[in-house]
C-alpha cells in the first residue's frame, strides 16, 4: 500500500472511530443506568423492557463492524417465551445478555478513548504543520518543539517538519490499529464466535453449502436426463412407431429404422452411464479410491505423480466420492487453466481424517468465484457438507495447492 492509499485508509479509520461515539456515549451512560437495571430485577417484568435499548445499541455496533469486517456479526439472541418472570430468567441465563452488558462497559471506555487519541494526534499534526506561519507572533523562547525553544526560522521549519513526520507516522499506525481493536471487540463480544455459538454458525454454513451442492447436482442430473437421455428415447419411440407402420409395405425401410433406433438406444445408455457416473463413479466401487485416482491421472495430458497409501482401509462411500471429485476437479482445472508442466496428488490417513493434497507448478492465481476457479467453490461446498475443511493456496506465478481434510471415522 503506497503512502497516499495508507493516508486515505487512516482518514477513513478516523472517521469510523468518530462515528463510534454514537454508540460509545450511550454505552458510557450505561455505567449510570446499569445499577437501575440491576435494581429492576426486583421487578422482573421491567427487565425485558430494559434490555431493548441495549439490544438496539449492540445491533447498531454490529452493523458498523460488519462494514469493516466484510462479514456478518450474528445476533446471538433467542426469543424468550413464557410469562414475565420466565422471560426474565431466560434473559439472565443467556450468555448473550451478559456479553452485551460487558461490551457496553468496555465500549463505553475504549470507544471513547480511542477516537479521542486519534483525533488528538491528527489535530496535533495540523497544529504543528501551521507553526511556521505564526511562531514569531509569540514571545521569543516560549514555544518549544522536541524540548528545543524556537528562536529562528530555521528551527521553526526543521523542528516542525520533524514533528509533523512523527505525528503523521503515529496517525498512520494508530488509526487502523484502533479500528482493528474496536471491531475485534465487537466481533468477539457481540457475535457468536466462541463455544457452541461458533459451532452452530459453522454447521449452519455447511448445511447451506450442502443444500446448494445438492440443488446444483439435481439440476445437473435433470438437465443431462432431459437434454440427452430423454430426447434420445423419444427419438427411439418415434422411429419404432414409423417402423411399425411401414413394416408391411416397406420391410427394408422398417429394418433401417429399427437399426437406427438400436443405435440411438446404445447412445442413450452411454449418456445414462455418464449421468450415473456423475452421481457415484462405479470405478470407486470396483477399484477403490486409489484405483479411481490412478485412472484419473492416467487420462490427463499433464504428467501426474501419485503418492497413495498402500492400505486396505476404505473410508465411507460419501468421503470416497468427495475425495474423488476433489481430485477430478483439481486435475481438470490444472489441464485447462494452469499452464502447468506437472502435477502431484497425495493421500494420507491422519487418524480419523483423510487428507487430500493436489499441487501443480502452473501460473497460480486460482480462487473460488474467479473465472479460472469457479469449480473450486463447488469443491468447498462439497467438502463442507461432510464437515471437512478446504485450503487453497494459489499465489500468482507459483502454482496452486489444494488441501482438503475429510473426516472418515477411526
Amino acid at each position: 500500500m503506497d503512502l497516499k492509499a495508507r493516508a486515505l485508509h487512516s482518514l477513513r479509520s478516523a472517521r469510523y472511530l468518530l462515528g463510534g461515539l454514537t454508540t460509545a456515549l450511550p454505552s458510557l451512560a450505561g455505567y449510570v443506568l446499569l445499577p437501575l437495571v440491576c435494581f429492576s430485577l426486583v421487578f422482573a417484568p421491567v427487565l425485558p423492557w430494559a434490555v431493548r435499548p441495549l439490544r438496539a445499541l449492540t445491533d447498531a455496533e454490529r452493523r458498523r463492524a460488519e462494514r469493516v469486517l466484510g462479514r456478518p456479526v450474528r445476533r446471538p439472541y433467542p426469543t424468550p417465551e413464557g410469562n414475565a418472570y420466565q422471560r426474565t430468567l431466560q434473559l439472565l441465563r443467556f450468555p448473550g445478555t451478559r456479553k452485551d452488558v460487558a461490551w457496553m462497559l468496555v465500549h463505553g471506555t475504549v470507544g471513547l478513548v480511542l477516537p479521542v487519541l486519534v483525533l488528538g494526534v491528527l489535530l496535533s499534526l495540523l497544529l504543528t504543520l501551521s507553526i511556521p506561519l505564526w511562531w514569531w507572533t509569540v514571545p521569543g523562547g516560549t514555544l518549544t518543539l522536541l524540548a528545543a525553544p524556537l528562536t529562528t526560522w530555521m528551527q521553526a521549519i526543521v523542528l516542525s517538519a520533524v514533528c509533523v513526520w512523527l505525528f503523521a507516522a503515529l496517525f498512520l499506525w494508530l488509526a487502523p490499529a484502533a479500528v482493528k481493536l474496536e471491531t475485534r471487540i465487537a466481533e468477539i463480544m457481540l457475535g457468536t464466535w466462541t463455544g457452541a455459538g461458533r459451532r452452530i454458525e459453522e454447521l449452519t454454513a455447511s448445511r447451506a453449502g450442502a443444500l446448494q451442492a445438492h440443488e446444483a447436482e439435481l439440476r445437473r442430473i435433470e438437465r443431462d436426463l432431459h437434454d440427452g437421455t430423454q430426447a434420445q428415447l423419444v427419438a427411439v419411440a418415434m422411429r419404432l412407431a414409423l417402423a411399425e407402420r411401414r413394416f408391411d409395405k416397406d420391410p427394408q425401410s422398417s429394418r433401417r429404422m429399427v437399426l437406427d433406433a438400436r443405435t440411438t438406444v446404445d447412445e442413450a445408455l452411454v449418456q445414462l452411464r455418464t449421468v450415473i457416473r456423475g452421481i457415484h463413479p462405479p470405478i470407486l466401487s470396483d477399484r477403490g479410491l486409489n484405483g479411481a485416482i490412478r485412472s484419473l491421472a492416467a487420462g490427463r495430458p499433464i504428467p501426474t505423480t501419485l503418492d497413495l497409501p498402500e492400505t486396505d482401509h476404505r473410508p465411507p462411500a460419501a468421503v470416497e466420492a468427495a475425495a474423488y471429485f476433489v481430485v477430478a476437479e483439481a486435475l481438470t482445472n490444472i489441464a485447462r487453466h494452469s499452464d502447468a508442466s506437472r502435477a502431484r496428488v497425495s493421500l494420507r490417513y491422519d487418524g480419523p481424517t483423510l487428507r487430500v493434497v493436489v499441487r501443480d507448478d502452473g501460473c497460480g492465481g486460482a480462487a473460488p468465484g474467479s473465472a479460472s476457479g469457479s469449480g473450486l467453490a463447488g469443491v468447498r461446498r462439497r467438502v463442507a457438507a461432510l464437515d471437512g475443511t478446504t485450503r487453497i493456496d494459489s499465489p500468482v506465478g507459483s502454482g496452486t495447492t489444494i488441501e482438503v481434510v475429510l473426516p472418515c471415522g477411526s
